[in-house]
């Protein structure tokens, strides 16, 4: 890895010897911000109400037991050795600021993701990757639906003190990072107001809050690249005008369209016009044919991607499929059975002894060497398919 900062050249991204970078990588989606869909579930979209799930099967303390393990099994250091052997570059982090933030009033600075963010930085210098860090779930909501783990609406915008805890948030981060050339970007929001909310009062809010935290990460860390998301789950630029900073990136996302010249087109004219870098910071959940068309439109025109996801449950589509437990689908029936009455929990609970054997299955297959590697996934993302070794380390076992 090359001494020094990725930072914007014109409408390139260049890393710490000048050199054109391409960014090639992969998302480590429902690492440290569940997504339902990634379990198989459905009505419990969100990170708040899938620990529920596991609340009401095994009990608080021992639901906290599993989130802790879950997060040091899903991505370990044998993850990050392996993703920077079949050839990509760097990984984006999404993350939620819930794991940075204590639930006390006043709020303090202070979780378990400071640590788990400095651990996965210290594996990827130790392999070569860069690092996007990814704010998917901000205070208040910046989405307005369940990726950002909010109460139904962009509340972020409208509230002083969540805009605060964000900036607050993010100047912790550069500070502590403000130094470190492993991270390759900071990425303010992800995926910002819904297609449900209204464009026209949100987008000028969305852009005064980036100019609040680009002003307040620039006191701090003069260094990184930050990137900006298109509003509208990070499609729309038009509350784009001349960049307020010189070292920016403008990030947009694209699923399940055709793909053809003019799905990108409106991008490359705002990087045409204002002379400044694009990133497609997340896609995915397609076919492999489908990847791979994309990809290839991408890198035609010198734009840097993060496709999605590394690792879920039982799929083709994404890098490493989790072997899907014995009797998950009971854990699957009760996640998806309504549980608003307390009779309704007990009359649908699968049992606590059987529950906890279910999640001790779940984490133990999440460890690379229990997972399936998609080769057609990587091929499609123009990597080696070659499965590398990894060193295993020990089973970890949860404990109901």
């Amino acid at each position: 890895m090359p001494n020094g900062f990725v930072t914007a050249a014109g409408r390139a991204i260049v890393d710490g010897a000048g050199q054109e970078l391409i960014l090639r990588g992969i998302g480590l989606g429902n690492w440290l911000l569940p997504e339902g869909y990634m379990f198989g579930f459905q009505r419990p979209n969100s990170p708040r109400a899938i620990n529920e799930v596991v609340s009401q099967l095994v009990g608080e303390e021992a639901s906290r037991r599993f989130w802790s393990e879950f997060r040091q099994r899903y991505v370990s250091r044998a993850d990050i050795e392996f993703l920077a052997s079949v050839g990509l570059n760097h990984v984006r982090v999404p993350f939620s600021y819930r794991l940075f933030v204590t639930d006390t009033d006043p709020r303090r600075l202070d979780g378990s993701g400071y640590d788990l963010l400095d651990q996965l930085v210290s594996w990827c210098r130790e392999f070569g990757l860069y690092v996007v860090l990814d704010l998917h779930g901000a205070p208040g909501g910046q989405t307005g639906d369940n990726i950002d783990d909010s109460w139904g609406y962009p509340f972020l915008y409208e509230d002083e003190r969540s805009q605060q805890l964000t900036e607050d948030l993010w100047v912790e981060l550069a500070r502590r990072f403000a130094d470190e050339p492993v991270i390759a970007a900071y990425e303010l929001l992800n995926e910002p107001v819904a297609t449900h909310f209204d464009r026209d009062y949100f987008n000028p809010l969305l852009n005064a809050l980036y100019l609040r935290l680009i002003r307040a990460i620039r006191k701090v860390d003069t260094n990184h690249l930050i990137v900006l998301g298109g509003s509208r789950w990070n499609t729309d630029f038009s509350l784009f005008g001349e960049p307020p900073d010189d070292n920016l990136a403008y990030a947009f996302h694209r699923y399940w369209q055709e793909v053809k010249p003019d799905l990108i087109s409106e991008y490359l004219g705002f990087s045409e016009r204002w002379n400044v870098p694009l990133y497609m910071s997340e896609s995915g959940e397609n076919d492999d044919d489908w990847i791979a068309e994309f990809r290839g439109l991408l890198e035609q025109h010198g734009i840097g991607w993060a496709f999605w996801p590394y690792k879920k449950i039982d799929s083709s589509r994404g890098v490493a499929s989790v072997g899907r437990p014995a009797g998950w689908d009971d854990v699957v029936g009760f996640a998806e059975h309504p549980r608003s009455t307390y009779e309704e929990i007990r009359n649908e609970h699968p049992g606590i002894s059987a529950s906890t054997s279910v999640l001790e299955q779940y984490l133990r297959n999440l460890a690379l060497e229990h997972c399936t590697i998609q080769t057609g996934y990587l091929k499609a993302l123009g990597m080696s398919s070659a499965v590398a070794s990894t060193d295993g380390g020990r089973d970890h076992e949860f404990h109901g």
